[in-house]
């Protein structure tokens, strides 16, 4: 075992299947010594978690909650087209979309789901720059989408 899947193992995670594109795309590219993901929804088995506006129908802490879930799917993505997540040596960047009623301003807070569990996993190496926007609609109503940007040796 390597030391990212003892410390994955430590913190009780386990990384799912790469999630099945939900349209023509497809979750991750290499280029040079980077990996792009596509969106990653906050999909468990196939389908969302949980659908609808943050600040209407999902409260903040379970947006918070989906945006863990994303990430998990972002290293899905990752570990599909790198074979390994051992090879990640940085999270350069995250983009955090918010589905949000309009009276809805805590898109940085939800967001934090997603920053904070990768610093947990990668730790120096999990810090990273990001954006956190707040939209009027995701994919097939999801309250969170997410994608990622990870250096690899």
């Amino acid at each position: 075992m390597s030391q990212l899947d003892d410390r994955l193992i430590e913190l009780g995670i386990i990384i799912p299947s790469v999630a099945k594109p939900v349209a023509a795309y497809v979750p991750a590219v290499i280029v040079g010594n980077l990996v792009y993901t596509s969106g990653q929804l906050p999909s468990v088995e196939g389908k969302l978690a949980f659908t609808g506006k943050v600040g209407a129908e999902v409260d903040a802490d379970t947006a918070k909650d989906l945006a863990r879930t994303c990430v998990l799917n972002g290293l899905a993505a990752a570990k599909n087209v790198l074979g390994s997540l051992d090879r990640i040596t940085r999270v350069v960047k995250v983009v955090g979309f918010v589905a949000s009623d309009p009276s809805f301003t805590g898109q940085p807070g939800v967001i934090n789901g997603a920053s904070e569990l990768l610093g947990d996993i990668f730790g120096d190496a999990g810090v990273h720059a990001r954006s956190a926007v707040g939209v009027a609609v995701l994919p097939l109503d999801a309250p969170v989408e997410i994608e990622f940007l990870f250096e690899f040796a």
